[in-house]
């Protein structure tokens, strides 16, 4: 049996020439990131021969989407083949609303964030607020991007359920947002394609592609990978399926901050008693040790050096709670590995916690004996990096046809 996921595999017939190239760029997309490929794995990958891959790799060179250069020498016999690369003057917006400020970014073909603007607020805006100030700044650097740069679109990461149909914002609780049309406010006032998505979810397909859930090579997870994240706002994720998202039946799956994990919890702003995020939170750990909320950053390092009893006792609270997710998530999903993003993965990053063998310890045998946990590796460019995903997604499908707004 092939180690080729079938999805990856191309043909040779007329017909489906966009399907091919669709698939070769989606595994150069995908390969490596700045370091590409060489045509011989494009060749394996998707077994198609030498000279349609040629072909292929030629077209997608002359539409700018990838860019060849001469392979680093190497002591293997015969002729080494071209490297290609996704082109990094292709380029999305990525924005992402949060409760006191609005990011935008530009993220590169080749999976790279290439600028970052951090326009915070007075309060928690309005979905219109929001919408304007990422246009104006998305104005801005657009002027900023070189006369070789071709914008394909916007992609938003909401802290919220958004549904997939038509990116409706239903709900995002901390931003106080509910039933908000984002997506159509932002196109009309950037005037540019826009897709949107929960931002755990897109955080979940990043890592998969380029960070903790790849293992940086042209072919994608083959297995399931679950993330978590947890942020200021909660607990979220996302799940990845054979490379793809999983997203339900409208967009909202992946909620693991409302998982049961204490029936005789607090009440959750959900409606429910006990959900994971109100018994594992970044703010009490920042509290227990004396940091203010804007010294997110410094939880991991502050955690791993501590040995303050009333820090430890916090965490081996936090950390109970989470193995009791994390235990519901193996038996369901039977997953190759989690990844732990935000503070959760400095929570669970102390040596001394034993998160995978607690979180194993009740799980069912068969799901858990092949897991491994992870921290995410993207660090803060991992939610702009996925909600460029959201815009290219339209390329990659057809990169004949060219939606370049500049």
């Amino acid at each position: 049996m092939s180690d080729t996921p079938e999805r990856a595999r191309g043909s040779n017939t007329d017909r489906v020439r966009q399907h091919n190239l669709s698939t070769v760029l989606g595994l150069v997309h995908r390969s490596e990131g700045r370091i590409g490929v060489d045509r011989s794995a494009l060749t394996q990958s998707t077994g198609l021969n030498r000279s349609t891959i040629a072909a292929l790799v030629g077209e997608l060179v002359e539409l700018g989407l990838v860019v060849e250069t001469e392979p680093v020498a190497s002591f293997r016999v015969g002729r080494p083949s071209l490297r290609v690369s996704a082109s990094p003057d292709v380029v999305a917006f990525a924005v992402n609303p949060e409760i006191d400020a609005v990011t935008v970014g530009v993220v590169g073909l080749d999976g790279t964030v290439q600028l970052r603007i951090r326009r915070e607020t007075d309060g928690i805006p309005t979905a219109p607020e929001a919408a304007a100030l990422a246009a104006s700044t998305i104005e801005a650097m657009a002027r900023e991007l070189g006369p070789s740069a071709r914008i394909v679109g916007i992609g938003v990461a909401v802290p919220g359920l958004v549904r997939r149909s038509d990116g409706l914002v239903r709900l995002a609780p901390h931003l106080g947002w509910v039933d908000e049309p984002f997506v159509e406010i932002l196109r009309n006032s950037a005037g540019l394609p826009v897709q949107a998505d929960n931002d755990a979810s897109l955080g979940a397909q990043a890592e998969s592609i380029f960070g903790a859930g790849s293992l940086w090579g042209a072919e994608p997870l083959t297995g399931t990978m679950v993330y978590l994240n947890g942020g200021a706002s909660g607990v979220g994720g996302g799940v990845i399926v054979d490379g793809r998202p999983f997203g339900g039946t409208s967009g909202y799956a992946g909620e693991f901050g409302h998982t049961l994990v204490n029936s005789n919890g607090v009440g959750c702003h959900c409606g429910a008693i006990g959900c994971l995020e109100t018994e594992v939170g970044q703010a009490p750990l920042l509290r227990v040790l004396g940091l203010p909320l804007s010294a997110a950053d410094e939880l991991g390092s502050s955690l791993a050096s501590t040995t303050d009893p009333v820090v430890v006792a916090e965490v081996d609270r936090q950390i109970g709670y989470l193995a009791v997710a994390l235990r519901n998530i193996i038996n369901t999903f039977d997953p190759e590995v989690i990844v732990l993003g935000g503070f959760l993965g400095a929570l669970s990053g102390r040596p001394d916690v034993g998160l995978l063998e607690k979180a194993t310890a009740t799980a069912l045998p068969g799901p858990s004996d092949a897991l491994s946990i992870r921290t995410a590796y993207l660090g803060g460019d991992r939610l702009l990096i996925g909600a460029a995903e959201l815009a290219f997604a339209p390329l990659i499908a057809d990169p004949g046809q060219l939606p370049f707004a500049l």
